[in-house]
């Protein structure tokens, strides 16, 4: 039977969400989620166990990948994705707690979630994890303000350099030319989305909003789909 993140038991911490504006770098723009927002150790649970996800996925990708080029690719991005892991488990680690056990309730579903966007083929699955990883890393770098040193720490690691502009790369040399694989890709990007988006809101305390949680939440989820649709159209995929 599968854990969702929203069962399982939270501290008693309240927590406020904060978004950055796009193009601001002055005042943050304050999203108010004090009852909303996950406790510390649910967004570094989640966090680390997301990256050690994106590390086996690429990993895997390497043997059945033929030309070198591209092997040193998938290496320097599940390098990247590994070196995050191991940052985030520090955190957790200086923070008294054990990784295994603050990242063992989410390991379930997010197994789920990364089976759920494996693609049949390789480039449907580097444009996964470029999708889904993007995504997740700014939902998690609005969350990171909201939990003091933890969070700071937490947002330098996800600002690090991912190499996963190796993989758009690979993605755009499949592309060029390919009026077949643009359109396979464009489908298979939109279909990301709403498990993305699924993940992301699971992440939150409560899961059913009225209408003015909503109106609070609207915001954060308005720009992770304006940054997904950068994102594909740097691919020259629709949105």
């Amino acid at each position: 039977m599968v854990t969702w993140f929203w069962q399982r038991g939270r501290r008693p911490e309240e927590r406020a969400l904060k978004l950055r504006a796009r193009g601001d770098h002055g005042d943050v723009r304050r999203v108010d989620f004090e009852e909303l927002a996950p406790d510390v150790d649910t967004f570094l649970g989640q966090a680390a166990y997301l990256q050690l996800g994106y590390f086996e996925t690429l990993s895997a990708l390497i043997a059945p990948t033929p030309e070198l080029a591209q092997k040193e690719s998938l290496s320097a991005a599940a390098g990247a994705a590994l070196d995050k892991h191991r940052a985030l488990t520090a955190i957790i680690r200086d923070r008294g707690d054990d990784p295994l056990e603050v990242m063992l309730p989410f390991r379930e579903p997010l197994d789920a979630f990364r089976r759920a966007t494996h693609g049949a083929r390789s480039l449907e699955t580097m444009l996964s994890v470029h999708i889904t990883a993007g995504m997740l890393d700014d939902f998690y770098l609005a969350l990171s303000a909201s939990y003091g040193d933890a969070g700071r720490r937490s947002a330098h690691v996800l600002r690090a350099r991912s190499d996963r502009e190796s993989l758009v790369g690979i993605l755009t040399e499949a592309i060029d030319g390919d009026e077949q694989w643009r359109a396979l890709l464009a489908m298979w990007g939109r279909r990301l989305v709403g498990d993305t988006l699924l993940i992301a809101r699971a992440a939150l305390r409560r899961t059913a909003l009225d209408e003015a949680e909503e109106k609070r939440v609207e915001p954060v989820f308005t720009d992770l789909m304006a940054a997904h649709s950068r994102r594909m159209a740097a691919l020259g995929l629709d949105a």
